[in-house]
């Protein structure tokens, strides 16, 4: 008996001296295999709710904490899971949540400004992360994410959907085999109706129930000078990134997929304006932004307002709203939803779809058209695939990755720099400036269209055109540009900081 029970000690001590050996990626792949992922939820006034829908209908994972710094929020999503039979951990700062040995992986939907410092802490913390879109309020920040994830071997998932899209990912193989030829353009869309913010006389008080210092985080602490703190923080710069940031990102993100570009372009210029109505808000509801890469250009286009017509030709591109357009030299791809895509030929006849569109054909025609759509279910839960690599610990079993979050946030990034130098302009001048660029200059056609027809008077409000800047991707900084430099960073607020060291 004792000489047994020796074997067995040695044996564990054995086993245990082994898992300490391996490394941390494989350790923690091996020990999550066999017991449930423990996620903590950080911020859920909003897209958090779907955050907690989706792990709470995933097997093996639990949701053991929640964090919001409002703290009605707080106290209506711990007594909503408890209702559901699931008892978590209530915190209000997310400093004292990483403390916590109780949680494997946070899930980040905090506004933007908080993203990357929210991720790289949780990194640092020894804590997997999936953080949301953009993965960063500014470029540099963005990197750093990036050097932390690999710095501390963290599995780190982007929040951009459509990366788990199987009909997505079935089109861009498709593409890349050459079907249509070569790639010309492609086109990033947000025409979404975005409503005045209003105005405010003066400054608004702060509800008991928020931290404010916590929600202001490494942003600046002001004055609250609009009616809403929730959501419409989105509009102002020190916390958003305006729509080309909010809802745009996927859009762009998708439209880099098509062209396969790993790296931040070497040029681009921003034209537009917030235009319609006076309010608060700072960023543009209105702007085209040109991407010139060697390959093909990236054009991305944002509509905040309603056409003023009963057609809503005005309010589509190629039949997409919200999505992407690739012009090849053989016909072009729409992708007008997050998963769905249908290919045209040069005369404009559906060739191919991909996912499950509406194809607005009748069914006899329709079940001509080859339709791909992937058998992989796995592939289209990118909360399910965030998992998936927490439990193997490997980046290369995401669909997500981190860098390819950054590079795109980035994207949105250097376009908004580009508007935030610009300086008023007359269209014709404006036109005069892009004449260089003709598919730039037929999306700011549209666009000067676009606004005539919701009654803008383009005379009386004219255009921000933004500064024509050169970057260097290696660096990720501009060329010859310290004023465009100095946006790629903020002054951070201690102690809310972005570690130059990660």
């Amino acid at each position: 008996m004792q000489s047994m029970n020796r074997r067995r000690f040695l044996q564990g001590s054995l086993l245990t001296a082994s898992a300490l050996s391996m490394p941390a990626r494989v350790r923690a792949a091996v020990e999550g295999a066999n017991s449930d992922i423990r996620i903590a939820v950080v911020g859920f006034n909003g897209r958090g709710q779907n955050h907690i829908a989706g792990y709470s209908q995933l097997p093996g994972v639990r949701i053991v904490a929640l964090c919001d710094v409002d703290q009605g929020v707080l106290d209506k999503g711990v007594a909503q899971l408890k209702d559901k039979g699931q008892d978590v951990t209530p915190y209000r700062d997310i400093r004292k949540l990483l403390e916590s040995k109780e949680v494997d992986a946070i899930s980040i939907a905090t506004p933007n400004h908080w993203h990357s410092l929210g991720a790289i802490w949780g990194c640092q913390a020894g804590k997997h992360v999936y953080v949301e879109k953009p993965v960063s309020h500014n470029v540099w920040e963005g990197r750093q994410l990036v050097r932390a994830a690999a710095a501390h071997k963290r599995i780190v998932q982007m929040g951009v959907q459509s990366r788990s899209a199987s009909g997505i990912a079935a089109v861009l193989e498709w593409a890349a085999q050459g079907h249509l030829g070569k790639l010309l353009n492609v086109h990033g869309l947000c025409y979404k109706r975005r409503p005045s913010i209003a105005k405010e006389a003066g400054a608004t008080p702060i509800p008991d129930q928020i931290d404010y210092d916590l929600w202001c985080g490494p942003a600046p602490k002001v004055p609250l000078a609009r009616k809403k703190l929730h959501y419409d923080w989105h509009w102002l710069w020190a916390y958003g990134n305006g729509d080309l940031g909010n809802q745009g990102i996927h859009q762009m993100d998708m439209a880099r997929r098509f062209l396969g570009e790993p790296a931040l372009a070497p040029r681009v210029v921003s034209v537009g304006g917030r235009l319609g109505y006076e309010d608060d808000g700072e960023t543009p509801n209105t702007l085209v932004v040109f991407q010139d890469y060697k390959k093909a250009p990236l054009l991305f286009e944002v509509r905040g307002l309603p056409s003023a017509t009963d057609s809503k030709e005005m309010d589509q591109y190629h039949g997409a709203s919200v999505g992407v357009v690739a012009h090849y030299e053989g016909g072009r791809i729409v992708c007008p939803t997050y998963n769905d895509a249908i290919a045209y030929d040069r005369d404009g006849r559906i060739i191919a779809a991909f996912g499950k569109p509406q194809l607005p054909l009748d069914p006899a025609e329709a079940a001509k058209v080859k339709v791909a759509i992937t058998t992989n279910e796995d592939r289209d839960n990118h909360y399910a695939n965030f998992l998936r690599a927490v439990r193997s610990g490997r980046e290369s079993d995401l669909n997500g990755k981190i860098l390819d979050g950054h590079i795109s946030s980035a994207l949105c990034h250097t376009g908004n720099i580009s508007y935030q130098l610009g300086r008023k302009a007359s269209a014709e001048v404006s036109r005069e400036k892009l004449k260089a660029n003709p598919v730039a200059l037929e999306s700011v056609g549209r666009m000067l269209t676009h606004l005539e027809a919701n009654g803008v008077n383009l005379r009386e409000n004219q255009l921000v055109m933004g500064e024509f800047l050169t970057m260097d991707p290696a660096t990720e900084k501009f060329v010859g540009n310290t004023a465009a430099d100095a946006l790629l960073t903020r002054n951070y607020r201690a102690p809310f900081v972005v570690p130059e060291k990660v």
